[in-house]
């Protein structure tokens, strides 16, 4: 199950960046940022109510109680959302598409080390030769041939993005656990909270500081509304892939995105790929099938 949601998650996300992306090229990072959150709380509010309607009562669980430790968890995994999503809004800007969601992809590698580290994850030897094996695939889709080539802003900009989505995985899934519910409830209802928090911040803030923003997403209906809908999806499938499986296994799988990514960075935005780009997305093939194996 949780290799079907991440696949989910994962084709889902592409189409969201390319969203992303387009929007990028006529509003500032703070409105596409806020483009994958404002119209998704009401889908994910949907999606929770559904699960409990669709239950038998005798199997219906109760509405969980909400913890100090659960609102702390979800403020720090919004928070840390944000930032990473305009981190790559930015980073969008530095490199062609498939590059940049490639350097993006290095969340996977600050997962397994942060994992382990402080989330008491663990992973086998043949996972973490996965994890090694995408942060090689990470390298050869920056677009340099060696070290002294690296391009340190865009770098720099890559990894600070892929540890910032690498918390929020982290924290998300720490949230689910601490509901204590049932497959798939817990990560219901943390998508709610966690949408509803971001939506709600990051409103606040332009309505305060930067009207211009909201004018010009409301401008932009069909583009805003897509990016919202992709994003909820992807994040539904995310949230109930860490809720069964730790992050590091599940955000190395999850770099087949990369797949998805290079089809729409070819078919729709024309751009152009070097062979050492096409032996990193190989390389991400290989990374998922040994994170499966494990």
């Amino acid at each position: 199950m949780w290799i079907l949601f991440t696949l989910l998650a994962a084709s889902m996300q592409a189409v969201r960046n390319a969203c992303q992306k387009e929007l990028s090229k006529e509003v500032s990072v703070l409105g596409v940022t806020l483009a994958r959150f404002i119209y998704a709380s009401p889908l994910a509010a949907l999606y929770l109510w559904a699960l409990y309607a669709l239950t038998e009562p005798a199997q219906r669980p109760a509405v969980p109680l909400f913890s100090l430790s659960f609102a702390g968890f979800i403020l720090a995994a919004s928070l840390m959302q944000i930032l990473a999503t305009a981190l790559m809004v930015v980073l969008f800007k530095q490199k062609n598409y498939a590059i940049g969601v490639g350097l993006a992809k290095s969340e996977a590698i600050f997962a397994a080390v942060l994992g382990v580290l402080f989330f008491a994850s663990v992973l086998s030897p043949l996972g973490w030769i996965g994890v090694g094996v995408g942060a090689i695939a990470v390298f050869l889709l920056s677009g340099v041939r060696n070290l002294t080539e690296l391009p340190v802003k865009t770098v720099a900009i890559g990894a600070a993005s892929g540890a910032a989505f690498a918390l929020t995985s982290l924290w998300i899934r720490e949230a689910s656990l601490t509901l204590g519910l049932p497959f798939p409830y817990g990560a219901a209802w943390v998508l709610l909270f966690v949408i509803s928090c971001q939506t709600l911040m990051l409103l606040g803030y332009l309505l305060l500081r930067d009207h211009a923003v909201l004018v010009a997403l409301w401008h932009r209906p069909r583009l805003t509304m897509l990016t919202s809908f992709f994003s909820c999806i992807g994040s539904l499938g995310w949230f109930t892939a860490m809720s069964l499986e730790s992050v590091p296994l599940v955000k190395t799988l999850g770099q087949v995105e990369v797949l998805f990514t290079l089809l729409i960075s070819v078919f729709w935005f024309k751009e152009k790929l070097k062979r050492t780009d096409l032996l990193g997305l190989a390389l991400v093939v290989v990374a998922a099938v040994l994170v499966m194996w494990a």
